[in-house]
């Protein structure tokens, strides 16, 4: 069986994947400041839980966002699964073609999605992933990363509004069902929520635009949303094609398996490569 981490800024998500099924998964808090003995405490609890045994996971894998968290993980799974985990990083295999500037700026987030989208869903594509931050990336039908936009996420506006203001307090993020709101907490709602809905549907329609001009295609576009605060955002929007929550972690398990016989074991003969393929 595979563990796999997708440790973003604000949550991390853990699956236990055997083959290709998604036997569960937790969403924890990421927490740079816990040592691998706490995250390993954690995890021993989550599969005692499950009632899954620690000593039938074969390999672990890890995306990451967060340095500071990477060689926490890293430690807490050679601790308590006995595996040096693979890494989500340069040398390692996807298949996609990075035509970004400098490859190693991509999120490694950004990457997992790519591959799983265009793995379930053919291309082109763009993928919108709301998260602490929300990107938008694009691919192309040749398993091309184009590149994307990044946007603050829903969260850090609404912190960044409460904390910057002296009287507007701390809300839900939820659709207050109207804009002519007349109580400060659903107007902040309806600024938050509408306010980034109307941003998803501008970037995705000049996306679109570029993408079809970059390619020279005629084939339909497809727009895939994943992470915690999609379903709120397509309920509102017209351009979502399809919410895939499990979609990172899920791409974990795809690029596992493009890696676990060799990939993993031989990434100094594939970092000569990554200018290309990452």
């Amino acid at each position: 069986m595979l563990l796999a981490f997708d440790i973003g800024n604000s949550n991390t998500v853990l699956g236990v994947f055997k083959g290709k099924e998604l036997l569960t998964y937790w969403r924890i808090e990421t927490d740079s400041n816990k040592s691998a003995d706490e995250y390993g405490m954690i995890v021993r609890q989550l599969f005692k839980y499950e009632g899954l045994k620690m000593e039938d996971i074969d390999d672990v894998i890890i995306a990451t966002v967060v340095p500071s968290v990477l060689y926490t993980v890293r430690h807490m799974a050679q601790k308590y699964f006995g595996k040096d985990a693979i890494v989500v990083e340069s040398g390692i295999k996807t298949g996609l073609i990075i035509k970004y500037d400098n490859p190693k700026q991509v999120g490694a987030d950004r990457i997992v999605n790519a591959v799983a989208a265009f793995s379930k869903y053919g291309g082109p594509l763009i993928i919108i992933d709301f998260g602490t931050a929300t990107t938008f990336c694009a691919v192309s039908d040749k398993e091309e990363y184009l590149g994307g936009t990044i946007a603050p996420g829903l969260k850090i506006s609404s912190d960044a509004i409460f904390e910057k203001t002296s009287k507007l307090p701390k809300v839900e993020l939820e659709d207050p069902g109207h804009t002519i709101c007349r109580n400060t907490i659903e107007g902040m709602q309806s600024g938050l929520v509408y306010g980034h809905m109307g941003m998803v549907e501008f970037i995705v329609e000049r996306m679109r635009q570029e993408l079809k001009e970059m390619t020279k295609t005629d084939k339909e576009i497809k727009v895939i949303a994943t992470g915690g605060l999609s379903t709120l955002i397509d309920s509102g929007v017209s351009c979502i094609d399809i919410v895939d929550r499990m979609l990172t972690i899920e791409g974990l398990n795809i690029i596992y398996e493009k890696n676990r016989k060799h990939g993993k074991r031989n990434q100094n003969s594939e970092r000569k490569r990554y200018s290309e393929i990452f």
